[in-house]
């Protein structure tokens, strides 16, 4: 096994291995995964996964992190209110700004101004050090590229899992951005504090550890490679089942599981354990309030195993006037399992952003 495969998911919201933890289990699952039927022609199977591309920029962090940025430039001016809006998507916990694959094909499409980035230690980002490896150093960078990309026009900001937390640390860090630059918001399979991670570390770790032990364990797997590869002895077979099982609800096709797996794998457990302790001590429900100046969607789905439905629930209670999308048995990774939907919510706040322009 490689001593760079991320505990990703099974790491961050992988609770209860032991559903698909025997090598029948394991084996079975596999099997069954293999048999789905491919993509539907309105996925675009002709635009492979991943495969979208703008020239990289590099804006440096407040630390000296360079973070890699890709902006896309509309080919085509929409029309309507959001001709001016800039999106930015925010990505999560070990993924990159792959993640976005079908918004930023829709929004492309749609020709509306993208601006996306590798968070920090993520994809093609620096490296960052641990002591910056924590939810307010992100929120910091979501403000350098603000500043940088996108200096002029409204913006909406749209963070999923971990990037809804960035996009809550910069509310908490600039609530005067929110309602002036930042014209909406879009938080998708997130939280802003009390999420239980000791029984995230499960499908990793023998479960007679427990989870009091979740942070000390973490750091253990960051120091020693080999206990990585004795815990995961299955390899990638179980890494593949845990990313369908938790990352999705419904039996999504193949190749998503296979794009979300890759880009787990490709994120150093280094990385993975660096971050790892920031989860624990977040508390900003507070600061949430701010959003309630613009206007803000949450989402999530109902069948979320790692940030579940309740947080979302919980920030649409807390952001005044906000509108919450409760998808029907979609996993946490609902912006691929559930994309149309998004995107049509993404048009939302688009159009939502662009009447509240014209109105100020």
């Amino acid at each position: 096994m490689n001593p760079r495969r991320t505990l990703g998911f099974t790491a961050l919201g992988a609770a209860g291995l032991a559903a698909v933890g025997t090598a029948f289990g394991v084996t079975h699952h596999r099997r069954a995964l293999s048999r789905r039927p491919g993509p539907p022609p309105e996925d675009h199977p002709d635009v492979p996964l991943g495969s979208l591309r703008a020239a990289p920029l590099t804006v440096v962090a407040d630390d000296g992190v360079p973070l890699h940025v890709e902006v896309d430039e509309p080919e085509h001016t929409p029309t309507g209110a959001a001709s001016d809006v800039t999106v930015v998507l925010v990505h999560g916990y070990a993924l990159t700004l792959d993640c976005w694959h079908f918004q930023r094909l829709h929004l492309r499409r749609a020709g509306v101004r993208t601006v996306l980035y590798d968070q920090r230690s993520h994809g093609r980002s620096g490296r960052s050090d641990v002591e910056h490896a924590t939810i307010d150093q992100l929120g910091r960078d979501l403000g350098r590229i603000l500043d940088e990309v996108v200096p002029d026009g409204p913006v909406v900001v749209v963070g999923h899992s971990m990037g809804g937390m960035t996009v809550v640390a910069l509310v908490e860090q600039q609530p005067e951005l929110f309602g002036d630059r930042v014209a909406a918001v879009g938080l998708v399979s997130t939280t802003a504090g009390g999420l239980d991670v000791g029984r995230l570390l499960l499908p990793v770790v023998p479960a007679r550890i427990g989870l009091p032990l979740a942070e000390r364990t973490i750091a253990t797997l960051a120091r020693r490679h080999t206990s990585v590869d004795r815990l995961r002895r299955l390899g990638k077979a179980v890494a593949m089942v845990a990313t369908d099982v938790f990352a999705f609800g419904d039996d999504v096709p193949a190749a998503y599981v296979e794009f979300v797996d890759a880009m787990l794998s490709a994120t150093p457990y280094e990385v993975v354990a660096e971050f790892f302790p920031a989860f624990g001590g977040l508390d900003k429900f507070d600061a949430v309030e701010v959003l309630g100046r613009v206007p803000t969607t949450v989402v999530c789905g109902t069948a979320d195993r790692l940030t579940s439905i309740g947080h979302s629930r919980k920030l649409h209670a807390r952001i005044r006037g906000s509108r919450l999308v409760e998808v029907e048995g979609a996993g946490h990774m609902v912006v691929l399992e559930r994309h149309e939907q998004v995107d049509a919510e993404l048009d939302r706040l688009l159009a939502a952003a662009g009447e509240k322009e014209l109105a100020g």
